[in-house]
């Protein structure tokens, strides 16, 4: 109940703050695991480069399982947080039971499914001969952990949802821990390679999963497993509806990946695949932070949201834009003036580390700007507004980054492949700012100054 009253009642900045912290020490810890494990697989004696880029040929089939991850978690959370805020407890129950049978229905389905397709999938994801040994090796076992991936990711956005930022940061740092510790034993003192990183990863995948069902299931949460109600029925449709934003991001991520590791396989060959999978892998030092503060961002707009606090919300989001805008900023201008650093951090490779300290400034420089569609996109999933949400997902990444993948290497060769993404960050990010003001101007009414309790609130 006290987070619920923070929520409601603590002032906004250390209100953002304390529940951004420990959401970023968690997507930190997540990002160090793995950087740390491809930086494992990168040394592995002979093979290191050939495993990394087979690494890389796999990431889009992870990004597409976490994706089905996000469309029930990144759904169902803000409808329970903004049914929290109304007093409903017993929907917002309704909602994490209905959430959960889904997640499990999917991990089924998705684990038969990939482990059928699994050899031409990964051909399909730009596999050569020399990298589909160690990407067929790696996803063989990941596959066996779907299940827990899908309930860590899937549920532990309700844990935030509560405002329990600590126990979610847990929940992460659990497997995070794990997986740093597992990883030497079983990539090099075991020998198993890149099958050893897989296994790693399902071990600590299952004890973060064991660790989020005991809390939900507990009295310490404020919404509980209810047995009777673990079905899958109608609830799951809005969840689906409001998880397609994230969902389409994060699956038309699995896509991106896939175009870049075929258009670089074909125009540059497996060199310019490890480069991709290094700079991808320095951006997770941005993805933490960015969805670090959005999960910070997301409970205080929908809990408000839900409670009619207008005012709570207004500054809530205009502070979240703002906040994402300066610090991707600045960490941007960071990693584009050293890029070769971060890729001595992956290989020894003198080619390879000419191709990133050319290509990541380039990579890289629309996204300081692209913080003002992470803010709104956050902003209007918290307010449960989906179609806008989902528009500006496919904007970016299906209208204008597959395409000019496609088109500007026509002009630019190998080169274009790497500026497609900066021209689609930029584009997108002015569009959702014409987007949000239409869209939020419908369902949060323009009060003017904030009251006197909700700036003594804010």
């Amino acid at each position: 109940m006290d987070a619920q009253k923070d929520l409601a009642n603590k002032p906004i900045i250390p209100l953002v703050f304390s529940l951004a912290g420990p959401a970023i020490v968690a997507q930190a810890a997540n990002a160090l695991y793995t950087i740390v494990d491809r930086l494992f697989i990168a040394h592995i004696p002979e093979v290191g480069d050939m495993a990394i880029a087979g690494i890389g040929i796999c990431f889009p089939v992870t990004i597409a399982v976490s994706a089905f991850a996000l469309l029930i978690g990144s759904g169902g959370a803000p409808l329970a947080s903004i049914a929290l805020g109304k007093g409903d407890v017993r929907g917002a129950e309704r909602i994490l039971s209905t959430s959960t049978a889904t997640l499990i229905a999917i991990s089924l389905t998705l684990t038969v499914l990939l482990e059928l397709t699994k050899e031409p999938v990964l051909r399909a994801f730009g596999a050569s001969d020399h990298t589909l040994p160690y990407a067929s090796d790696f996803l063989s076992v990941y596959l066996l952990g779907t299940l827990f991936v899908q309930i860590t990711l899937g549920l532990n956005t309700f844990i935030s949802a509560q405002g329990k930022a600590i126990v979610a940061m847990v929940s992460v740092l659990i497997g995070a821990g794990i997986s740093v510790i597992l990883d030497p034993i079983f990539i090099f003192w075991l020998d198993m390679g890149v099958r050893g990183a897989a296994m790693a990863n399902v071990i600590s995948q299952f004890l973060s999963a064991a660790w989020i069902v005991a809390f939900l299931a507990s009295p310490r949460s404020a919404i509980r497993y209810r047995s009777a109600r673990m079905t899958i029925n109608r609830t799951v449709l809005p969840v689906l509806a409001l998880g397609a934003s994230p969902f389409v991001m994060q699956l038309t991520e699995c896509a991106i990946n896939v175009v870049f590791n075929s258009q670089l396989s074909r125009l540059g060959g497996d060199d310019y695949v490890a480069a991709m999978t290094i700079i991808t892998s320095t951006m997770q030092l941005i993805y933490v932070v960015n969805n670090g503060l959005q999960q910070g961002l997301q409970p205080v707009i929908s809990y408000n949201y839900g409670a009619r606090n207008y005012a709570r919300v207004r500054y809530a989001y205009r502070l979240g834009i703002g906040l994402l805008l300066v610090v991707m900023s600045a960490m941007v201008t960071v990693i584009a003036m050293v890029p070769e650093s971060f890729a001595r951090l992956f290989t020894a490779d003198d080619g390879i580390i000419a191709i990133v300290g050319s290509m990541m400034p380039l990579f890289v420089c629309g996204w300081g700007i692209f913080g003002i569609q992470c803010g709104v996109q956050c902003t209007l999933v918290g307010l449960g507004l989906a179609k806008p949400s989902l528009f500006l997902a496919i904007l970016r990444k299906i209208i204008l980054l597959i395409p000019l993948a496609f088109i500007l290497p026509h002009f630019m060769g190998v080169v274009g492949v790497f500026a497609a993404e900066p021209i689609s960050d930029i584009t997108s990010a002015v569009v959702s700012v014409f987007v949000f003001r239409h869209a939020v101007a419908r369902v949060v009414p323009r009060t003017g100054a904030l009251t006197e309790a909700a700036s003594q609130a804010a």
